[in-house]
């Protein structure tokens, strides 16, 4: 099952920005939106949710830094007790620095794989993106369905100063 997409590409940030609020006003639904750079207001405009990463980057470094304080303490007060200069088994200073790079390195794998798991990236996926996406050009994907009205869609692109638009066949795979 495939479904029809619009790829409308514009030749400045400002006027893709301004022709995605415009399209989600007039009830379309853009699917993606392929840029050479983060555009500021984007996800407001594609009505996105806030991401989570930032909380999975937390409990994964939370996860390093008392996983690693936890076995700290176990190996040198419960295992392998040493008394060394009538020091303490068990002091907090001596650990900080060990716990302190694994509560990052965990932070760093964790929101690494979760983004790459969220958006689907995996070694071999085709490409996805539109030719010159990322070069020189902003392409917006609209989806289409077969009630709506090729005209109003046209006329609407072109008040958002569209540089160019073509029709693409999405495999159902492909969509989110």
């Amino acid at each position: 099952m495939s479904s029809r997409v619009v790829l409308a590409s514009f030749a400045d940030e400002h006027d893709v920005l301004d022709a995605v609020r415009t399209l989600r006003t007039r009830g379309y639904t853009v699917r993606d939106v392929f840029s050479p750079h983060a555009i500021h207001g984007m996800d407001e405009a594609m009505g996105l949710r806030p991401t989570r990463l930032t909380w999975v980057c937390f409990v994964c470094g939370a996860i390093g830094l008392f996983g690693m304080l936890w076995f700290q303490n176990w190996a040198n007060a419960v295992d392998w007790p040493i008394n060394v200069g009538g020091k303490p088994w068990n002091s907090l200073p001596a650990e900080a620095p060990v716990a302190f790079e694994m509560l990052v390195l965990l932070a760093a794998f964790g929101s690494v794989i979760a983004c790459l798991a969220v958006n689907r990236l995996y070694p071999g996926k085709a490409d996805a993106t539109p030719p010159r996406a990322t070069d020189d050009r902003y392409v917006v994907a609209i989806d289409v369905t077969p009630a709506s009205p090729r005209e109003h869609l046209t006329q609407t692109l072109e008040s958002c100063r569209v540089v160019d638009v073509e029709d693409r066949l999405v495999a159902a795979e492909d969509k989110r």
